[in-house]
Protein backbone atom coordinates (compact mmCIF):
# COMPACT_ATOMS: atom_id res chain seq x y z
CA UNK A 1 0.00 0.00 0.00
CA UNK A 2 1.23 2.84 -1.35
CA UNK A 3 1.95 6.41 1.73
CA UNK A 4 0.06 9.44 1.01
CA UNK A 5 2.05 12.56 0.14
CA UNK A 6 1.13 16.14 0.60
CA UNK A 7 2.66 18.71 -1.79
CA UNK A 8 3.38 22.00 -1.98
CA UNK A 9 5.80 23.66 -4.38
CA UNK A 10 8.38 26.64 -4.00
CA UNK A 11 5.82 28.34 -5.62
CA UNK A 12 3.19 28.00 -3.09
CA UNK A 13 2.47 29.73 0.70
CA UNK A 14 1.99 27.18 3.04
CA UNK A 15 -1.97 26.61 3.53
CA UNK A 16 -3.79 28.57 6.23
CA UNK A 17 -5.11 25.39 7.35
CA UNK A 18 -4.89 22.37 7.98
CA UNK A 19 -4.90 20.86 4.08
CA UNK A 20 -2.39 20.88 1.50
CA UNK A 21 -2.04 22.17 -2.06
CA UNK A 22 -2.06 18.97 -3.24
CA UNK A 23 -1.97 14.88 -2.56
CA UNK A 24 -0.47 12.18 -4.10
CA UNK A 25 -1.11 8.42 -3.02
CA UNK A 26 -0.03 5.66 -5.67
CA UNK A 27 -1.16 6.99 -8.94
CA UNK A 28 -3.91 9.18 -7.69
CA UNK A 29 -2.94 12.80 -7.47
CA UNK A 30 -5.73 15.50 -6.13
CA UNK A 31 -4.64 19.53 -6.42
CA UNK A 32 -6.68 21.14 -3.64
CA UNK A 33 -8.96 24.21 -5.20
CA UNK A 34 -6.25 26.79 -6.42
CA UNK A 35 -6.70 30.71 -6.97
CA UNK A 36 -5.06 33.25 -9.16
CA UNK A 37 -2.14 34.14 -6.74
CA UNK A 38 1.15 35.29 -7.61
CA UNK A 39 4.13 32.53 -6.49
CA UNK A 40 5.01 33.23 -3.04
CA UNK A 41 7.04 35.95 -1.53
CA UNK A 42 8.78 34.56 1.83
CA UNK A 43 6.97 37.49 4.72
CA UNK A 44 4.65 38.90 2.39
CA UNK A 45 0.58 37.81 1.74
CA UNK A 46 -0.54 36.04 -1.07
CA UNK A 47 -1.33 38.49 -3.84
CA UNK A 48 -3.66 38.27 -6.51
CA UNK A 49 -2.38 37.95 -10.11
CA UNK A 50 -4.38 40.91 -11.28
CA UNK A 51 -8.30 42.11 -11.32
CA UNK A 52 -8.88 40.77 -14.42
CA UNK A 53 -10.59 36.95 -14.92
CA UNK A 54 -7.54 36.65 -17.95
CA UNK A 55 -4.70 37.12 -15.88
CA UNK A 56 -6.33 35.40 -12.58
CA UNK A 57 -6.96 31.88 -14.96
CA UNK A 58 -3.70 32.22 -16.57
CA UNK A 59 -2.39 32.21 -12.86
CA UNK A 60 -4.47 29.27 -11.55
CA UNK A 61 -3.51 27.40 -14.29
CA UNK A 62 0.49 27.61 -13.60
CA UNK A 63 -0.53 27.22 -10.20
CA UNK A 64 -2.43 23.82 -10.71
CA UNK A 65 0.47 23.22 -13.27
CA UNK A 66 3.11 23.55 -10.09
CA UNK A 67 1.38 20.77 -8.04
CA UNK A 68 0.89 18.67 -11.07
CA UNK A 69 4.96 19.13 -11.78
CA UNK A 70 5.53 18.26 -7.82
CA UNK A 71 3.77 15.17 -7.99
CA UNK A 72 5.66 14.05 -11.55
CA UNK A 73 2.13 14.87 -13.67
CA UNK A 74 1.28 16.49 -16.56
CA UNK A 75 -1.47 18.29 -17.89
CA UNK A 76 -2.41 15.15 -19.94
CA UNK A 77 -2.85 13.13 -16.55
CA UNK A 78 -5.55 15.24 -15.13
CA UNK A 79 -9.08 12.91 -15.46
CA UNK A 80 -11.16 15.78 -13.75
CA UNK A 81 -10.92 19.58 -13.47
CA UNK A 82 -13.67 21.44 -11.56
CA UNK A 83 -13.74 25.41 -12.06
CA UNK A 84 -15.50 28.06 -9.79
CA UNK A 85 -16.45 31.21 -11.36
CA UNK A 86 -17.92 34.30 -8.73
CA UNK A 87 -19.61 35.66 -11.52
CA UNK A 88 -21.96 33.97 -13.97
CA UNK A 89 -21.16 36.73 -16.91
CA UNK A 90 -17.26 35.56 -16.53
CA UNK A 91 -18.36 32.23 -18.11
CA UNK A 92 -18.07 33.05 -21.62
CA UNK A 93 -14.75 34.66 -21.04
CA UNK A 94 -12.89 31.91 -18.91
CA UNK A 95 -14.22 29.34 -21.69
CA UNK A 96 -12.27 31.01 -24.35
CA UNK A 97 -9.22 31.42 -22.11
CA UNK A 98 -9.49 27.78 -21.21
CA UNK A 99 -10.26 26.73 -24.60
CA UNK A 100 -6.75 28.89 -25.83
CA UNK A 101 -4.68 27.70 -22.92
CA UNK A 102 -5.42 24.22 -23.58
CA UNK A 103 -4.98 24.12 -27.26
CA UNK A 104 -1.29 25.33 -26.51
CA UNK A 105 -1.35 21.68 -24.62
CA UNK A 106 -1.64 19.49 -27.26
CA UNK A 107 -3.36 17.17 -24.73
CA UNK A 108 -3.81 13.39 -25.85
CA UNK A 109 -7.52 14.27 -24.98
CA UNK A 110 -9.05 16.93 -23.26
CA UNK A 111 -10.22 16.24 -19.12
CA UNK A 112 -13.20 16.31 -18.24
CA UNK A 113 -14.41 19.84 -16.52
CA UNK A 114 -17.30 21.50 -15.18
CA UNK A 115 -18.23 25.05 -14.11
CA UNK A 116 -19.90 25.71 -11.18
CA UNK A 117 -20.55 29.89 -9.99
CA UNK A 118 -19.49 30.10 -6.26
CA UNK A 119 -19.78 33.26 -4.24
CA UNK A 120 -17.40 31.84 -1.49
CA UNK A 121 -14.15 33.01 -2.44
CA UNK A 122 -11.97 36.04 -0.88
CA UNK A 123 -12.51 39.33 -2.26
CA UNK A 124 -10.87 40.39 -5.34
CA UNK A 125 -10.78 36.56 -6.51
CA UNK A 126 -12.72 35.86 -9.35
CA UNK A 127 -11.69 31.99 -10.20
CA UNK A 128 -10.89 28.47 -8.31
CA UNK A 129 -10.08 25.76 -9.91
CA UNK A 130 -9.13 21.95 -8.65
CA UNK A 131 -7.98 19.26 -10.35
CA UNK A 132 -7.64 15.00 -10.18
CA UNK A 133 -5.01 13.39 -12.34
CA UNK A 134 -3.79 9.44 -12.59
CA UNK A 135 -0.24 8.66 -13.62
CA UNK A 136 0.26 5.74 -15.51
Amino acid sequence: MSEKTALTPATHTTPPAKFSHGVKKGNVLQVAGQVGFLPAVAGQPPTPAGPTLREQTLQTFANVQAILEEGGATWDDVMMMRVYLTDVDHFAEMNEIYNAYFEEQDLTAPPAARTTVYVGLPKGLLIEIDALAVLS
